[in-house]
């Protein structure tokens, strides 16, 4: 965090009732995979037999074939529960978008099941049009007992009639055998390539798939019958075959198999990165970048400005590109508990759907482009892309519009241009704070000096530092969840690199003593900032595969950071109403009317309860103590004694009075310190009456209100009995904020949680979720 940053922060104050009801928002044991599919139409032929873990042809164990099942769409049983032979698990619908009749489409999508639906030694297959269809299941993640918890499932569609709409169910299926590992020896027989050129002052660099597919090892992303994708990475060269120090290049190769064609379509995913972790004299490259396939030019793109320590990508189909729209189940991924539960009562608006692929459009999305999401994210103020998952993202889940995902899968495309990629060439993943436990990405004193082995571990700075000006700023504290519902939805690798490059940036943007080096603790960030890394720390280490390198590694920070919180807040018992104090952070900032360093904000701490609330989903079981303690601070700004729960969502709270006080031991007491005026003397109006006096949510509550702002002269609407504080029907005021940790709340068990949400339900003024749902999450 910068230091006009943090403090802007800091001298936030709580002073008075006026200053709260006006203040701008501020918020805002791992198997390898496996591979499962149906039983191919009988014009795919099985390649023979390859053995699991042969280095750079196959990363999957088998690929197997599913049986028929006994009745296609009998309804599945109760999520947790294995679902027998022939039920449907989930389901699909599937849109031509072609005016055309298509045949023989590849389809290729990610799916998340719930713990114990799809256990170990089952299979899949599909249903479509009322006839068996066969399926390729590649296994990513499994939950703890064992049950397939995401794969990335390919199905060829025979045909698909110009419009046609068409539902393809998941059903239940024995055990399928083993068949083939495939390389890419026939693909490239073919005479396939792709190629990717950069003119960099003058010179020529290149990078070839072909040629690294040949003479390097590669890596297996899908195997099977139906579709097999390989990848490759290699710096560019120059014509005399010397590397370029910073620029690199990445191909994910897709190549499908059809029913009437042994070689089916192709999907050329190129990625080019300026990434690297400690290459000495990082810059921003300007170029003209061409990406060829089978020597024909495809894309073209002049005097790209290439950021330092960012990437960009673009996905071809050299072939006709399959125009399917592929609608997953979102009453199916709430439940799963993949994503938080989302109202599914509200219907996202149309016209906010158009206003949104409006704005998309105008923006012109490109490589180091950025659209939509606040280029300079340390910026305050309640906006979109902040929240367990941004607005778009919500949008998407709620409504499964097209263009809502044209938006989600491309801002998580666009997140590469943000200036904080760092991979390890060594290992070609994001640099480990266990590898470098001095890790930082700027020199601050000798904090990233590793004394054991004499080294600096920062990052290499760019001289002169106009050489790396980038028209981005990144900050944790407001960091957005890119890519982890792309990569949910879609399987396919960008996103969950992105997710991970996000994931551990929030660590290594640290000081390493602060978060203890390897131990990887996010609580040196401000509170909202601690929320945002948690929720992308837990998200990265829930969704990554199992054979994934970093699996473990975000697991056990994940492990580190709960122990922390719960040791020190819950164990040591900090204080009584279940915020995030100074133990940490320092959280409780605010000026209020006890003087300085006396208040802190319930909003910034409803982000850490939410967060917290999806880890416990998302299964790590061990937050459950740290939830239920957490969620007594929204529980009791909703149904404590002596505190009025219209001001829950207030900005600031007085949580202590003076400095060097105690922290308060009731909701009442905080309520009290908090509601009076600047000089601490009793807050009263015009009428000589004291608020604190006024019937909590009556109208003779709001009309003492009303005459605050009329003495004000602020031109505020009259206030309404029952109207939360802090902007009650935007859909990024307080209110809002505050409502996924109600909800989370209330799924605990702990005493008077749903109580609190009823209260929270019923008040007056809502906001308007239709247009932007990112908060609009109700308990399970």
């Amino acid at each position: 965090m910068s230091n006009i940053h943090y403090r802007a922060y800091t001298s936030l104050g709580v002073a008075s009732l006026g200053a709260v009801l006006l203040a701008a928002c501020g918020g805002g044991g791992s198997a390898p995979d496996q591979v499962s599919a149906a039983a191919p139409a009988a014009a795919l032929s099985a390649p023979p037999v390859a053995l699991a873990g042969e280095v750079g042809t196959q990363a999957e164990s088998s690929a197997r074939l599913s049986l028929k099942p006994s009745n296609p769409l009998t309804p599945a049983p109760p999520l947790g529960l294995p679902a027998p032979i022939g039920t449907t698990l989930t389901t699909l619908q599937l849109i031509n978008k072609s005016i055309y009749q298509q045949y023989n489409l590849p389809l290729t999508f990610g799916q998340v099941f719930a713990p114990g639906a799809f256990p170990a030694g089952s299979g899949l297959v599909g249903v479509y049009a009322g006839a068996q269809l066969p399926l390729q299941v590649n296994i990513k993640a499994r939950h703890p007992d064992g049950s397939v918890r995401h794969a990335v499932i390919t199905a060829i569609l025979p045909q698909m009639a110009a419009g046609q709409n068409g539902t393809l169910a998941l059903n239940a299926a024995a055990a399928p055998p083993p068949v083939a590992a495939t390389g890419p020896e026939a693909l490239l027989a073919s005479g396939f390539d792709s190629t990717v050129k950069l003119t960099l002052a003058g010179q020529l660099y290149t990078a070839s798939a072909a040629e690294l597919l040949r003479s390097t090892a590669y890596q297996t992303w899908l195997s099977g019958p139906m579709v097999n994708e390989w990848q490759v990475s290699a710096p560019f060269k120059s014509a005399a075959g010397v590397n370029h120090p910073h620029l690199s290049a990445r191909f994910a190769i897709r190549s499908y198999r059809s029913s009437s064609d042994a070689r089916g379509k192709v999907r050329v995913d190129v990625t080019v990165e300026n990434n690297w972790a400690y290459e000495p004299a990082p810059k921003t490259f300007t170029y003209d970048a061409e990406v060829l396939i089978r020597g024909k030019s495809i894309y073209n793109i002049a005097a790209l400005q290439h950021y330092h320590h960012a990437r960009w990508r673009k996905v071809f189909w050299p072939e006709l590109e399959p125009s399917v729209h592929i609608k997953h189940d979102t009453a199916y991924l709430i439940a799963s508990k993949a994503v938080p539960n989302y109202d599914q009562s509200l219907t996202i608006s149309p016209t906010a759907l158009t206003n949104m692929k409006t704005t998309w459009d105008a923006a012109k999305p490109a490589p180091m482009g950025m659209a939509m999401v606040d280029k300079y994210m340390p910026a305050t103020g309640g906006r979109p892309d902040i929240g367990l998952n941004h607005a778009w993202g919500a949008m998407y889940l709620l409504s499964m519009d097209e263009r809502a995902k044209e938006v989600t899968v491309g801002l998580s495309d666009l997140s590469g241009s943000w200036p904080m990629h760092y991979r390890d060439r060594n290992t070609g993943q994001p640099v480990s704070i266990v590898e470098y436990p001095y890790v930082r990405d700027v020199r601050i004193s000798s904090d990233s000096y590793n004394r054991a082995l004499n080294r600096w571990e920062d990052m290499p700075q760019c001289t002169p530092a106009i050489e790396c000006k980038t028209p981005y700023t990144p900050e944790t504290a407001h960091h957005p969840s890119f890519s982890y519902l792309p990569y949910l939805v879609t399987g396919d690798t960008y996103h969950l690199d992105e997710l991970h490059f996000w994931a551990n940036w929030n660590l290594i943007n640290q000081n390493p003593g602060y978060r203890k080096h390897a131990t990887g603790l996010v609580k040196s960030h401000q509170v909202r900032g601690q929320a945002w890394a948690l929720r992308s720390l837990t998200q990265a280490a829930y969704i990554a595969p199992d054979d994934h390198p970093l699996k473990g590694y975000f697991n056990k920070i994940v492990d580190n950071n709960v122990d922390w919180f719960t040791a020190t807040y819950v164990t040591a018992n900090s204080n009584q109403l279940g915020f995030i104090d100074n133990s940490g952070f320092a959280a409780v900032a605010y000026t209020g009317p006890g003087g300085p360093k006396t208040g802190m904000s319930p909003w910034q701490d409803d982000f850490f309860t939410s967060s917290i609330g999806q880890a416990y989903e998302l299964g790590f079981t061990k937050s459950k103590t740290l939830l239920d303690w957490k969620a007594r601070f929204p529980v009791g700004r909703l149904t404590a004694p002596g505190y009025c729960w219209v001001d829950g969502a207030v900005y600031a709270l007085s949580v202590r009075a003076t400095e060097t006080s105690p922290y308060f031991t009731t909701f009442g007491q905080a309520w009290q310190a908090t509601f009076r005026a600047a000089d601490n003397t009793d807050l009263v109006n015009s009428t000589g009456k004291r608020y604190v006096d006024q019937p909590c949510a009556s109208q003779l509550q709001a009309n003492w209100r009303t005459q605050l702002e009329i003495d004000r002269k602020s031109g505020r609407t009259p206030w309404l009995a029952g109207e939360m504080t802090g902007y009650a029907s935007s859909q990024e005021g307080f209110p809002a904020n505050m409502q996924p940790a109600v909800a989370m709340a209330a799924s605990t068990g702990i005493p008077n949680a749903r109580a609190a949400w009823d209260v929270f339900a019923k008040r007056t003024i809502k906001p308007d979720y239709s247009q932007r749902p990112q908060f609009a999450i109700v308990p399970r």
